[in-house]
């Protein structure tokens, strides 16, 4: 795919809305079409530079987790061919890139879930001793595997403005109790299964974010994108040192980038040269070529 996406133009179907990567339409009732573009999105920010085939990669890698982690929760897929839902000219912008999933009620946080000290975890705990409220032991290093995966749920911010990390009793708050129970079990569950698989193939997932839905009946589902370089961090295991910021497969080399840069973190974004468009494009498909084999 040499063609980058930035907006998809689908006019056979009802818009409801775009986000940061991807653009999502109505498909009856029940159903929706998710089209993930070649968007980047950074510090909340949607640059002005797409990544060469950035969406189907993600689109890749997040259908092969959702296959093999769909024994412990289900997932929104419906394995309906993309194609057949759009206009015949249409098909282009959906081939490679798009999904066909249920049509669910999305859980109002994001289930982050950390195995490593980097980030703004990293930075909570030299402040406090503590990530997102949760005591650790003292003298832990940069890029340290922590005691036990921990989940840090955040709040699911509008477009353009920032998560924020909230503890589980807000969570329970929010969603009640014995969900909340249940959405940190799962997510907990699933990086813990993804983590010792990806290690096999030579990738350290330090943490990463999962969205959950319910459908009619009040049944947990997993939705939107998952275990992907963009909603990760995944890190080479040949070269992971503790006490430094390891080198990444996602877009932590992006943003690395920006810091270098004059930029206020606020829209409109920095445009990126070619050879970091490049390199980009290069991690992305290699954490698929690895993952997925």
């Amino acid at each position: 795919m040499t063609t980058a996406l930035f907006d998809s133009t689908i006019t056979s179907l009802p818009l409801l809305g775009r986000g940061k990567v991807r653009d999502i339409y109505a498909v009856g009732d029940d159903k929706m079409l998710i089209v993930t573009t070649d968007r980047l999105s950074a510090f909340d920010v949607i640059l002005p530079d797409p990544i060469p085939g950035k969406g189907a990669v993600l689109t890749d890698v997040a259908d092969f987790w959702f296959k093999k982690l769909a024994h412990i929760i289900p997932n929104q897929l419906t394995g309906i061919d993309p194609e057949t839902v759009v206009a015949a000219n249409e098909r282009d912008q959906v081939r490679g890139r798009a999904i066909v999933v249920k049509r669910l009620k999305p859980l109002p946080i994001e289930a982050v879930v950390r195995g490593y000290l980097i980030g703004s975890g990293w930075k909570d705990y030299q402040a406090t001793g503590k990530v997102c409220g949760i005591g650790l032991p003292a003298g832990l290093q940069m890029a340290q595997q922590l005691p036990e995966p921990l989940f840090t749920p955040s709040t699911k911010a509008e477009l353009g403005t920032h998560d924020e990390n909230i503890d589980y009793a807000t969570v329970e708050k929010t969603v009640g109790p014995v969900l909340a129970a249940q959405v940190r079990a799962a997510a907990l569950r699933l990086y813990t299964e993804a983590a010792t698989y990806a290690r096999t193939r030579g990738i350290i997932i330090a943490d990463t974010k999962f969205e959950f839905g319910l459908d009619a009946a009040g049944t947990l589902y997993l939705i939107d994108e998952v275990l992907t370089p963009d909603s990760s961090r995944f890190w080479p295991a040949d070269t992971y040192q503790v006490g430094s910021s390891p080198a990444s497969f996602d877009k932590q080399f992006v943003r690395d980038y920006l810091e270098t840069l004059d930029w206020n973190k606020q829209a409109p974004g920095p445009k990126l040269p070619a050879d970091i468009l490049a390199k980009t494009t290069a991690k992305y498909r290699e954490a698929l070529d690895r993952l997925a084999g």
